[in-house]
């Protein structure tokens, strides 16, 4: 969210540092309403002076015993007409508001201008891209002939954009659950947190998903609350409200939980498989730290995701988005692609985020800076968070990278501890 203040003294400037970015603002009738605050705003501040010229008046007829039952009536009707415009303020400042809800995040300066994904420019790549003597089956075709997969059923049971996976499938899925989970908290220093998989309207403002993004939510139809779509949204909002220490930051903590997203708008896109379901679990990192090391800790939280597929020895690439593709509440994202021989491309496994201040501004968050008065003004932090990683997407890395002529799948040397030693899934 951005400062009203902002708005309201620099809109031309946010607009230009937005681009197409804010494309869908309506900035007139933002303009519009603004005046319409100040003017109203204006007069109000009038009415209030006359008022209290009035009731000195008053004051002063019954002091010297006068008649003062003419003047009462007056202010009694000035008092009436402060009222309601008073009531068309909180209105309009509601409205207002609720726009400067729905204007995305200003991209820091580092940020590569572009429309799409086309224009997102490569940062560093790591591993050897796997070479195979028969054409790459994707990973559905090879765990459905290992009978891990099934997607048959779990449309039975479910609908489409569901996956029930089963055996060696599952406990693979929770190998990489517990493995990335140890790896954040015992080599990274994060917390682990367990938090609820539903949330409420405030706690999705605060992250940014609502009001603009409902549609892509999952609510529930006599409670007004949320499946979270991802763990960044209960994880950040465990601090909101509240005023921390600056020794207290840097403030680090993981996640695993099940997401649920209605993906609207991607039909026809990656309709088999695990890539995009309604569904999945995943590992988040979150990070509160102060303004002049924000984007220190994204170069950090960035390189602990990466080090997860170098350990499963996965290749992948890094990539800065550009304005054009960026999540509306970032100031700037690494996507982090897993290759996936079966695509012959990379594809998104983690996004890492910077937002700056914008989060905590719409959820409350902020420190005192240490060293200071205790009445030191407090200052907004600046969240990040990064998935450490997509769970359903590693073992759809795993399953098309390490999958072999006879059909089976070889484990990576990182996650045999987790699986008891397992060094191959074969068929079941």
């Amino acid at each position: 969210m951005h400062d009203v203040k902002v708005l309201r003294e620099n809109m031309e400037g946010l607009r230009a540092a937005l681009g197409r970015r804010g494309h869908d603002v309506p900035w007139d009738v933002l303009q519009k309403l603004i005046e319409e605050r100040r003017a109203l705003t204006t007069q109000v501040e009038q009415l209030r002076h006359e008022l209290k010229k009035g009731s000195d008046e008053v004051a002063r007829l019954r002091r010297s015993h006068q008649p003062a039952e003419e003047a009462m009536a007056a202010l009694k009707q000035l008092g009436d007409r402060i009222k309601d415009m008073e009531a068309e303020l909180r209105g309009i400042e509601e409205t207002l508001g609720d726009l400067a809800l729905r204007i995305p995040n200003q991209p820091h300066r580092s940020v590569p201008v572009g429309n799409d994904s086309s224009d997102n420019v490569e940062v560093r790549r790591w591993g050897a891209i796997p070479t195979f003597a028969y054409p790459p089956k994707p990973h559905w075709e090879v765990g459905e002939a290992l009978g891990i997969l099934d997607f048959d059923r779990a449309a039975k049971i479910a609908g489409a954009r569901f996956a029930v996976l089963t055996g060696a499938g599952a406990r693979l899925e929770r190998a990489l659950i517990n493995y990335m989970l140890d790896r954040h908290t015992t080599h990274h220093g994060y917390r682990e947190v367990l938090p609820p998989l539903m949330v409420n309207r405030a706690t999705m403002t605060g992250t940014g998903q609502l009001p603009k993004f409902e549609d892509d939510l999952f609510r529930m139809r006599d409670e007004d609350y949320f499946l979270i779509p991802t763990a960044e949204v209960p994880v950040t909002n465990l601090h909101r409200e509240e005023i921390l220490s600056e020794e207290r930051l840097p403030i680090r903590y993981t996640a695993y939980t099940p997401c649920f997203r209605r993906e609207a708008g991607s039909y026809g896109k990656d309709t088999r498989g695990l890539i995009r379901l309604h569904q999945f679990n995943k590992v988040e990192l979150v990070a509160f730290t102060t303004p002049d090391r924000s984007y220190e800790e994204l170069e950090r939280l960035t390189g602990q995701a990466e080090s997860i597929l170098r350990d499963l020895e996965l290749p992948y690439r890094v990539v800065t988005l550009c304005t054009g593709d960026m999540g509306f509440s970032a100031a700037k994202t690494y996507d982090i692609e897993v290759w996936l021989p079966s695509q012959q491309q990379y594809r998104e496994i983690s996004s890492c985020s910077n937002f700056e201040s914008f989060q905590a501004r719409r959820a409350g968050i902020k420190y005192r800076p240490a060293g200071g008065r205790k009445d030191a003004k407090p200052d907004f932090v600046h969240t990040l968070n990064g998935s450490g990683l997509a769970v359903g997407r590693t073992l759809v890395a795993l399953l098309e990278n390490y999958q072999q002529v006879d059909g089976s799948v070889l484990i990576p040397k990182a996650l045999q501890p987790y699986l008891g030693g397992m060094e191959r899934i074969g068929k079941e």
